[in-house]
C-alpha cells in the first residue's frame, strides 16, 4: 500500500524579507492542504562571499542586475524572531513549520526550534562538516540531490546513515536545480535509480513550471514532494517565476491526494464494490440467433453473445454446444441450463 505523500510547500525566500508576506505564504500552504511550509534559515555573511555573483536565473528575476549574491540574500533573511513568529503562526494554521539551514549555526538553531525533520539543500550535499552536524541530531533527514552524481549521493549517505544497516530515516529527493528545469532535463527515472541503488525512500523536489511532473513522480512512488510557492509570480525575487501560485498549489495537492487514494489498494485485481453492478449490464450471456424446436441439438453457429450478463457465460460455450433443447426457443432468446435435457 502506498503511503500518504508528504507535501512540502517551499516558501523559501519568496517572502522577500517581509514577515507579513511570509505569513500569507503559510496561509496559502495551509489552505491548499500541504503538510509542511518550508522557509530558509541563513545569514548572508556565513553562506556567501561579498563578491559572489548571482546565478543567471537570479539575475533575470531581480531588478538590480548589478547587485551581488550577498546583497540579494541579505534582503531575504529571516531573523530569529521571525522564525519564532512563523512557528507560532504555523501552529495556529495547523500546518508544520520547516526550514532549511545553510550552515552549522543555522542547524543548531533549527534543532532547538524543535522541527521534526532536518532538510539538506542540494548545495550542501558535499559539505562534510554540515552532513556530520545534521546527523548528530538523530532526526529524520531529507536530502536533496540537485547537481549531484550517484557517487556524491553515495558519499553523503555513507556519512548520514543513522544505523549502519538501514537508511530508513533518510529520504533522498531527486532534484534538478535549474530554475525552471527544462522538461528534457527532468530525468524522473533517476528517482527510481536512486531508490533501487541505495535502498532508500525517495521523493522529488521540483523546479519545473506547472504541476504535472510532481504529480507524475508521486505515481512513480515519490514519498515526499517539495514545490516552491509564491503569492505572485511577478514579484521581484529569484524564485517567484518558477513557483506555484496558491490556486496551482491547491490543484497539485488535490491531484496528489487523488493518486494517494488510487494507489492505496492491496494490489490484488478484484471486482470492486463500485463496479460490481456493471457486470450485469456490460457482460454478455449466450443467446440464440436462430429459433430452435424441441429436440434440436445446439451447434456453435446457433449462438450469439448478447447483454445482459445474467445468463450462461460465453466461457461455458463447450458445456452448451451439442446438447438438445427440451422446448421450442425463439430467436435471440437467452438460454439457461434448464432448457436442456
Amino acid at each position: 500500500m502506498k503511503k500518504r505523500t508528504v507535501i512540502i510547500a517551499e516558501a523559501g525566500v519568496n517572502h522577500n524579507g517581509d514577515i507579513n508576506l511570509a505569513k500569507k505564504l503559510v496561509d496559502a500552504a495551509a489552505n491548499a492542504g500541504a503538510d509542511y511550509v518550508k522557509f530558509q534559515t541563513f545569514k548572508a555573511e556565513t553562506i556567501v562571499s561579498k563578491t559572489a555573483l548571482k546565478a543567471s536565473y537570479q539575475v533575470e528575476s531581480t531588478l538590480n542586475k548589478d547587485e551581488t549574491q550577498f546583497e540579494m540574500l541579505k534582503k531575504l533573511e529571516l531573523s530569529e524572531d521571525d522564525h519564532y513568529k512563523l512557528c507560532d503562526y504555523c501552529q495556529l494554521k495547523k500546518i508544520k513549520f520547516l526550514s532549511t539551514a545553510f550552515d552549522n549555526e543555522g542547524l543548531e538553531f533549527l534543532n532547538n526550534l524543535g522541527i521534526d525533520i532536518m532538510k539538506i539543500p542540494s548545495g550542501e550535499i558535499t559539505n562534510l562538516q554540515y552532513l556530520k552536524k545534521i546527523k548528530s541530531f538523530k532526526k529524520p533527514i531529507v536530502l536533496s540531490t540537485g547537481m549531484a552524481s550517484m557517487l556524491e549521493i553515495e558519499q553523503a549517505l555513507n556519512v548520514l546513515q543513522l544505523n549502519k544497516n538501514s537508511n530508513s530515516d533518510i529520504t533522498v529527493l531527486h532534484c534538478n536545480t535549474a530554475y525552471p528545469t527544462p522538461m528534457n532535463d527532468v530525468n524522473l527515472l533517476a528517482m527510481l535509480n536512486i531508490k533501487n541503488t541505495f535502498d532508500v525512500k525517495v521523493g522529488y523536489s521540483d523546479h519545473t513550471l506547472g504541476i504535472e511532473i510532481p504529480i507524475a513522480s508521486v505515481a512513480l512512488g515519490a514519498e515526499i514532494i517539495e514545490k516552491h510557492i509564491t503569492l505572485n509570480k511577478n514579484l521581484e525575487g529569484p524564485d517567484h517565476k518558477s513557483s506555484l501560485n496558491p490556486k496551482e498549489l491547491k490543484e497539485m495537492v488535490k491531484c496528489i491526494r487523488n493518486i494517494d487514494e488510487a494507489c492505496s489498494g492491496s494490489g490484488e485485481k478484484i471486482v470492486s464494490e463500485s463496479e460490481r453492478s456493471n457486470i450485469l449490464h456490460s457482460r454478455k450471456s449466450i443467446h440464440l440467433k436462430v429459433g430452435l424446436k424441441k429436440g434440436e441439438v445446439l451447434k456453435e453457429s446457433d449462438f450469439i453473445m448478447l447483454r445482459p450478463g445474467d445468463g450462461i457465460s460465453p466461457m461455458q460455450l463447450s458445456s452448451v454446444a451439442g446438447r438438445a433443447v427440451n422446448k421450442n426457443i425463439a430467436p435471440f432468446s437467452k438460454i439457461d441450463f434448464k432448457d436442456f435435457d
